[in-house]
């Protein structure tokens, strides 16, 4: 079983891709931010550490759930409760994905466990996947799919862009660049190409 992470700016289209290997059978894809959000539900041990953190930024609802969108201002403008929190969910987020892969590995049912990632490159995920794919789309392309998708202003995706790694940095870590600046079906086709020969 080989254990791929997968990275890119946000707007670069990994949904496509992930939607593909999804309807694979010898394929499981993890997504770290599903991940978080599983494990800071209301009656987990990060739900109740953040609820405490953020206890005065009224971000949780009184049943535990997190108020997203409350959540996303608070720590866009306080770095310092954004790195508190970073330091929360991501250790617990590491340590879920690092036993569902050994999980995987021990019962030997999957070619292969694609694990997706916003923070991959940062949270040091190349020391335990066998190879990194970074999903490249021009900056143009990508501001264009968040202000029609999402409906993001141009100062929130200059926010985010300045607050992702530059494109060298994914070059310098990633095995392979999937080049999504075309059709959808262009792309998978350079991901079967990949995993299918």
């Amino acid at each position: 079983m080989k254990f791929i992470g997968i990275t890119g700016g946000v707007g670069a289209g990994k949904s496509e891709i992930l939607a593909y290997l999804n309807r694979r059978s010898d394929t499981r894809v993890m997504q770290a931010d599903d991940i978080a959000r599983q494990l800071c539900e209301p009656g987990t041990s990060c739900n109740a550490r953040l609820r405490e953190l953020f206890a005065a930024d009224a971000v949780f609802v009184p049943d535990g759930t997190m108020d997203r969108q409350r959540m996303a201002e608070v720590i866009f403008s306080d770095e310092k409760k954004r790195l508190q929190m970073n330091e929360i969910v991501h250790p617990a987020v590491r340590e879920y994905i690092l036993t569902e892969y050994r999980t995987a590995k021990q019962q030997n049912e999957l070619r292969y466990l694609f694990l997706e990632a916003a923070l991959l490159i940062e949270e040091h995920y190349d020391e335990i996947c066998d190879e990194i794919w970074y999903i490249y789309t021009s900056e143009e392309k990508r501001r264009q799919r968040l202000m029609s998708s999402r409906g993001y202003s141009e100062e929130k995706i200059a926010a985010i862009f300045a607050s992702q790694l530059a494109e060298e940095e994914y070059r310098r870590h990633c095995v392979r660049i999937i080049d999504n600046n075309g059709t959808a079906e262009d792309t998978v086709l350079q991901v079967i190409h990949i995993i299918d020969g």
